[in-house]
């Protein structure tokens, strides 16, 4: 009996001290948790103050930043928690290595158009409000994601791009710069002579106050086609004054053409007929 109650009292021994390392593991992973909750806290808290002094930064930039600082802080508390519960940081390391991996794998495309929408925010090709060519895609820029980009088109229509698409494509950005230059071509018939035609296309570009004087005007005889001859005009304005320019300048140059008697003319054959 001795012996029995022995083995029994270490048992108890034994079960007890078991118990009061798990509970000890406990506590200690759950205060481990709450600091590391409380320095998370404190890291986004000096994070968002120093975004917000970022004036130079556009809001999907700092907010790009925020969501991954966040993450990373996420990440590291999971691992500093897992030791603190007795578990293995290496393994834990290794498992999220090997499933990061299969999960890259298997969304692949989802993340070429996540690092494009990485880069496209950075190196800032264009920004919301822009007017764009990307690709054979024309359109007004609404709003650029981390996973795709939407253009609304002259017409209204939404189109939604993946990033991983415009980072291969040609960008032509028509709102980058503040002045924005219209070319516009016209046929004079062959018995107006130069100095007329050009003074006619000039004051109908001077009609105009949109156009600027600096750079000033510039007109000349472009090319001698098969019924008529072309000339070029080109004028400087506003960006956003472009389309209106464009339009007004081709109605008065028809004006001022009639106003100084210079005939417009377009593509047709001489006939002549010989009597034998």
């Amino acid at each position: 009996m001795d012996v029995e109650q022995t083995v029994q009292q270490a048992r108890a021994n034994l079960n007890t001290l078991t118990g009061n390392l798990a509970l000890d593991t406990l506590v200690s992973g759950i205060l481990t948790f709450l600091v590391c909750f409380i320095a998370i806290r404190i890291v986004k808290a000096v994070v968002t103050k120093a975004l917000g002094k970022a004036t130079k930064l556009d809001t999907p930039v700092k907010n790009l930043i925020s969501k991954l600082i966040t993450t990373l802080l996420w990440a590291l508390t999971i691992i500093i928690v897992a030791g603190a519960f007795g578990i293995n940081a290496t393994s834990l390391v290794a498992v999220l290595s090997v499933a990061g991996l299969a999960l890259s794998l298997s969304v692949q495309n989802l993340l070429t158009n996540f690092f494009s929408g990485i880069m496209l925010l950075i190196n800032k090709p264009f920004r919301e409000g822009d007017f764009v060519e990307l690709g054979d895609k024309v359109g007004t820029v609404k709003a650029i994601g981390f996973f795709n980009t939407t253009i609304n088109t002259p017409d209204n229509v939404s189109i939604i791009i993946p990033n991983g698409d415009l980072t291969s494509a040609s960008v032509r950005n028509y709102s980058a710069e503040s002045l924005r230059r219209v070319d516009l071509y016209f046929c004079a018939s062959y018995d107006v002579s130069t100095e007329d035609a050009k003074k006619a296309i000039l004051d109908a570009a001077a009609m105009d106050a949109r156009i600027l004087p600096d750079p000033a005007p510039f007109v000349r005889l472009f090319s001698y086609e098969g019924s008529s001859v072309k000339y070029v005009a080109r004028v400087w304005c506003k960006n956003a004054d472009y389309w209106d320019v464009y339009f007004d300048l081709n109605e008065n140059v028809r004006t001022c053409f009639e106003k100084n008697g210079v005939a417009m003319s377009y593509q047709h054959i001489n006939v002549h007929m010989l009597d034998k």
